[in-house]
């Protein structure tokens, strides 16, 4: 790679960078409220990454713990909504009963703000961290219904005429034909619901308390510590953005592993 390509490609990612901390920078000089500037942050942000697992206590401790108990509710609502949001969308998709059945609950169902579904969650199951995980399903599940579905309703007629002539089974339908040709759709569905999980389980958190990276905001802002608030703000995005990349590069290796089958 010359030299040419990599300012090309470096350049433009630093500049938005400088601009950020450019307008940061004026913003914390010409506050009133004694807004923190970068350089005050950075060094927080250097105290707080020396440790960051320590504990000292269930609702002291470090980032690191914080981002890890977030993580796993979103592991474990998304893995949730994943086993039946999947399913879910390829029988959508495959039977016309079922997609005139589903769609008006999915159409009305969709758009309700994620953290309306917390107060349900709280009430069935009596505790902090199931509803958190429930707000995760209720609203992760969506994309990969609605993502596979579209997926399955797009394959070619002549793929299952061919099925049909041949007189596979349901499953080697499934397996052979619209399995393969719906997975780009899945994935995107799937990397779609990571995102919306990310971003629910932080606000979940700051109404629910405990541990998490959303607890952690709310808890420093009681405190009045705008510098661990601005950190945890780079560290959601920072988590977010590494879901992202790694699930596209999922989609990216097994698409191209089904084009070369």
């Amino acid at each position: 790679m010359n030299l040419k390509n990599v300012l090309s490609r470096g350049l433009p990612p630093l500049m938005g960078l400088a601009l950020l901390v450019g307008i940061w920078s004026l913003v914390s000089v010409t506050s009133t409220n004694n807004f923190p500037t970068p350089t005050d942050t950075f060094w927080q942000a250097v105290e707080v990454f020396k440790n960051p697992f320590y504990k000292n206590g269930p609702n002291d401790q470090g980032v690191g713990w914080n981002v890890w108990s977030s993580l796993k509710r979103v592991a474990l609502g998304f893995g949730l909504a994943a086993l039946v949001g999947i399913p879910l969308g390829f029988l959508i998709g495959r039977f016309e009963f079922l997609s005139r059945m589903f769609n008006p609950l999915i159409s009305l169902l969709r758009p309700v703000s994620p953290l309306a579904w917390l107060p349900i969650g709280l009430l069935v199951f009596k505790g902090a961290n199931p509803a958190a995980i429930w707000t995760i399903f209720i609203c992760s599940i969506w994309p990969m219904v609605i993502n596979t579905a579209v997926g399955v309703q797009r394959v070619p007629q002549d793929y299952l005429n061919v099925a049909r002539v041949l007189d596979l089974s349901e499953w080697k339908v499934v397996s052979k034909i619209l399995f393969p040709a719906v997975l780009p759709y899945m994935l995107t569905g799937v990397r779609l619901a990571v995102g919306t999980a990310w971003l629910v389980i932080v606000a979940a958190e700051m109404l629910t308390g405990g541990v998490g990276i959303g607890f952690w905001v709310w808890d420093e802002w009681n405190n009045l510590n705008v510098k661990n608030i601005i950190i945890a703000i780079f560290v959601i995005g920072l988590v977010g953005l590494i879901l992202e990349f790694a699930l596209i590069k999922l989609a990216t290796a097994f698409t191209f592993e089904e084009v070369q089958s």
